[in-house]
């Protein structure tokens, strides 16, 4: 992949005015669709690529994100039990190690899984909502600025990661 082909773009636009609600939903899903448009067109060996002194790779950073839409939406908003994750307390980062038989397509299918999954939970709630599993109090509201925070930090990994690949730069 090339440059050029990051033109290819076909991320929905975050809403130019609207109600609260629109306009944190449309930017979270702009960066959600731009983690993927960041992935898209790489090899499975490129998007497994160790480039930094960390186990940080595109794979890995989508898997991650798959798991944190799981645990902010699912168990901490909902209050479900039993929300799959790939971390755990005996391998913390187990959301990175991706493995030769992991394939960039199925990474990226995850991850709009998992966001669909969160788009279904949040219909469910307003934004003043408590959350019901957090100690902190939460609301919906913080949520979702809290993943759009989460997102947008990791797209510029992604973004920085690509560059470093294939030279691909793009918004």
């Amino acid at each position: 992949m090339t440059a050029d082909d990051l033109t290819v773009d076909d991320r929905p636009e975050p809403p130019d005015a609207g109600g609260e609600r629109e306009i944190l939903c449309g930017f979270l899903d702009f960066l959600r669709a731009t983690a993927v448009f960041k992935a898209r067109g790489l090899s499975d060996e490129d998007a497994s690529r160790r480039l930094l002194p960390s186990l940080t790779t595109v794979s890995g950073l989508l898997r991650h994100l798959a798991d944190v839409e799981r645990v902010w939406f699912r168990e901490r908003l909902d209050g479900q039990a039993g929300v799959p994750t790939r971390w755990s307390d005996a391998e913390p980062d187990g959301e990175f190690l991706v493995g030769p038989g992991d394939s960039l397509a199925a990474i990226i299918k995850d991850y709009e899984d998992a966001c669909a999954e969160s788009r279904a939970v949040l219909s469910r709630y307003d934004l003043d909502d408590p959350c019901a599993a957090t100690p902190a109090g939460h609301n919906v509201r913080w949520v979702l600025t809290h993943m759009i925070e989460e997102t947008g930090r990791h797209c510029g990994h992604l973004d920085i990661l690509r560059e470093l690949l294939d030279g691909a730069t793009g918004e």
